[in-house]
């Protein structure tokens, strides 16, 4: 499939959805900022990708990564940060979103799998209630959070002064 094929408003990856769910496929759900993408996130998403046949990415749109970041961020635009995502091999659908968290997300699309990176626990994640009330899961996926954003942005600064 085509890159750019894997953007979807959230409606359409519901209806999709519904069919991946009568194929008896299992449907995860990642999401972020996905800023500078560098390799944690890489493992994130390939770790997400391995619990479940599908993996949805909600990315943060620029309004919501700048109330949740500062006026600052991103460094890169939405449309950009989701083709980027959208390219990687274990990445079936990315949809775009402005709301603080992904409550939203998680009631039209009833993942069978939230999962979050290592900076969570399963217990810790915002919206478990939200998955766990329809019998969903969470999970956590990725490697210890020894890459960040903020570091690699920190780091191309301090090289750009040179």
């Amino acid at each position: 499939m085509n890159t750019l094929d894997k953007l979807r408003p959230l409606a359409a990856i519901a209806e999709e959805r519904e069919r991946w769910r009568e194929q008896g496929r299992t449907v995860a759900l990642a999401n972020g900022v996905f800023d500078l993408l560098h390799v944690g996130h890489v493992r994130y998403l390939e770790g997400a990708k391995a619990l479940a046949d599908v993996l949805v990415v909600a990315v943060n749109s620029d309004a919501s990564t700048r109330a949740y970041k500062g006026p600052g961020r991103p460094h890169i635009p939405e449309a950009e940060r989701a083709e980027l995502v959208a390219a990687l091999a274990c990445t079936d659908r990315v949809v775009v979103f402005d709301e603080p968290n992904v409550r939203s997300i998680i009631r039209a699309l009833k993942p069978d799998v939230h999962v979050k990176g290592t900076d969570y626990t399963p217990d810790t994640i915002p919206e478990g209630d939200e998955v766990r009330a329809y019998g969903g899961r969470t999970a956590v996926a990725g490697d210890p959070k020894d890459h960040s954003t903020t570091e690699l942005a920190r780091r191309l600064g301090r090289e750009g002064a040179k």
